[in-house]
């Protein structure tokens, strides 16, 4: 058994990003380039500012960063000049996150965050307020929260390849902190990601009422006080298949690892489908949950996925 779920967890381990270590910052490298143009700037908001209402792509200098940029119009591509060269450390705009975006749209490639923290609990890598995101080959790590969205019926979240590390919080004012924390956007898609060492909340907690959950591992091996791994609290519809998942020793909430329609019922999740899913509980942890629960009278597609014997595959609440 044993065997079997480091086997599992290492194959979806390998489709996730593979953290970067920041190389040291040569100071004709530094800086932020406007792609399309040439232009050099200084400051990540001098570069953005000069974009406007345009599209345009920033190539980000290999280094140590501590500033923070709002983005307010256009369509904004934040890109590591050298993958995982790139640390954002702790900069943080408007009291929210080093990247505010709120404007037609963003990319984020290749960049780290990290020690995002502010006093509501709420600091993040990226806060997305409005228009639609995508990020990849990205890692958020040891901060209170990674992606924390607004609500935008208009927009989408785009996740793939990233890893998410350390992150979450709870006890603030404005409740807990998750890895990332989706509300009321038209849909959210992560892929071939990874989540691990979670510090409270949940690892995915999303409101928006269409998800794609595919292919990424969840390992909560190494996790303190934390909850759910997917947390649907209005309910959705969509697809959460091909993940791995390890359920650990020190939980605050261990009563499931997929939460369905816990807190409100804005949308409907008939039709949810869970399949092909591989989840455990970790080695030497003596406790019986459940896979999927569900807090609504929707009828879910749950089919072939391989549990872990103390698991209960279904359970309505």
């Amino acid at each position: 058994m044993r065997a079997k779920f480091v086997t599992s967890l290492l194959a979806i381990t390998a489709l996730a990003v593979t953290p970067f270590v920041a190389t040291q910052a040569q100071s004709d490298q530094r800086g932020f380039t406007i792609a399309e143009t040439g232009q050099q700037f200084r400051s990540l908001q001098a570069a953005v500012d000069k974009i406007r209402a345009d599209r345009g792509t920033i190539l980000i200098g290999p280094g140590r960063y501590t500033e923070c940029a709002v983005q307010t119009a256009g369509y904004v591509i934040y890109q590591a000049a050298q993958p995982g060269s790139v640390v954002f450390d702790g900069g943080i705009c408007e009291g929210k996150a080093a990247i505010v975006m709120r404007a037609k749209g963003a990319e984020v490639h290749g960049l780290i965050f990290e020690n995002m923290a502010v006093t509501d609990l709420n600091g993040a890598g990226i806060r997305q307020e409005r228009g639609s995101l995508t990020v990849t080959n990205s890692w958020f790590r040891n901060s209170q929260q990674g992606i924390l969205t607004a609500n935008d019926p208009t927009a989408s979240l785009t996740i793939d390849k990233s890893t998410f590390t350390g992150l979450g919080r709870c006890g603030g004012a404005k409740g807990c902190a998750h890895s990332i924390y989706i509300n009321k956007l038209a849909s959210l898609k992560v892929t071939r990601s990874r989540f691990e060492k979670g510090t409270g909340g949940h690892y995915v907690k999303s409101r928006a009422p269409n998800v794609e959950l595919t292919q990424n591992s969840f390992d909560d091996t190494k996790g303190t006080a934390t909850n759910y791994m997917i947390d649907l609290p209005d309910g959705a519809t969509g697809l959460i298949a091909g993940n791995v998942f390890v359920q650990g020793r020190n939980k605050e909430n261990y009563s499931a690892l997929i939460a369905v329609r816990a807190e409100r019922d804005t949308w409907t999740s008939e039709g949810l489908t869970i399949t092909n899913n591989d989840a455990r509980i970790a080695p030497n942890v003596e406790r019986n949950t459940v896979f999927v629960a569900n807090w609504s009278p929707d009828r879910l597609n749950i089919s072939n996925n391989k549990l872990d014997p103390r698991l209960k595959r279904y359970e309505t609440r």
